[in-house]
């Protein structure tokens, strides 16, 4: 499955800066702009991977679990 999220990035002096939209609290740096995406694809990945774990805690074992595919 692919996940495409909007990166906004800006140059502050030697470094860039970037962050997504769409996942408040996603924020990346590097010294370029690879850099800066990869630091951010780090970082929505991870507010991704904890607020999945979050959501399923809790769920009751009867209850039905699938997956749910957006184009």
């Amino acid at each position: 499955m692919r996940n495409e999220f909007t990166a906004v990035i800006e140059q502050d002096g030697e470094w860039f800066v970037g962050w997504s939209p769409e996942i408040p609290g996603a924020n990346g740096q590097g010294r370029t702009m690879e850099e800066c995406r990869a630091s951010l694809g780090a970082a929505i990945r991870l507010i991704l991977e904890d607020r999945r774990e979050d959501g399923l805690r809790g769920i009751p074992p009867e209850a039905i679990q699938e997956t749910v595919t957006v184009q």
